[in-house]
């Protein structure tokens, strides 16, 4: 049996916004996160310069791959995340944004925290307080804790509280 990889998620939370917003225009797009199919994962593949291989993140059974839209134009991908329900809180995996979205000359700025807010809200929609966990590089710890309000509990591994949930939560949905 093949193992799954272990990430340890390196990205950076660039702005909490309400949306995504075009950094040429400033302005502000809603958005939408739904569960990813195999034309999503044509798009979203190495050769089109995303980092790492959703077509496998994609097929292992114990996880949920889903994309982030702007919801006038749901054709192109801003950012994807991986996440499994470990029945008393979500675990995020991975979390990439897409390549016009990464780097200093960026198109839209917000995604990834647009991505963690929304497990947060999978996890209090299921019950579990909004409780998330992931593994941090060692370098990002710190900007987690800022960032997110994530807790570091040792090794690398963070935990997004309920408290620190629900700002996000509210941050990015009308609840």
């Amino acid at each position: 049996m093949k193992r799954a990889p272990k990430y340890h998620l390196d990205i950076r939370i660039d702005k909490l916004t309400n949306s995504i917003l075009n950094t040429i225009s400033g302005d502000s797009f809603l958005t939408e996160v739904s569960e990813v199919n195999k034309v999503d994962l044509k798009i979203a593949s190495k050769k089109n310069g995303w980092k790492f291989n959703w077509s496998a993140e994609f097929k292992m059974t114990d996880r949920n791959v889903y994309k982030l839209t702007i919801r006038e134009n749901r054709d192109i991908i801003q950012g994807l995340l991986s996440i499994s329900d470990y029945s008393n809180h979500f675990y995020l995996h991975l979390v990439e944004t897409a390549p016009f979205n990464f780097g200093k000359n960026k198109l839209y700025e917000g995604v990834p925290g647009n991505l963690f807010a929304f497990t947060c809200k999978q996890s209090w929609d299921k019950g579990y307080e909004g409780f998330v966990s992931f593994q941090s590089k060692t370098q990002l710890v710190e900007h987690y804790e800022k960032t997110l309000g994530a807790v570091h509990i040792g090794g690398g591994r963070m935990v997004i509280f309920p408290q620190a949930a629900l700002k996000l939560i509210q941050k990015y949905f009308q609840i």
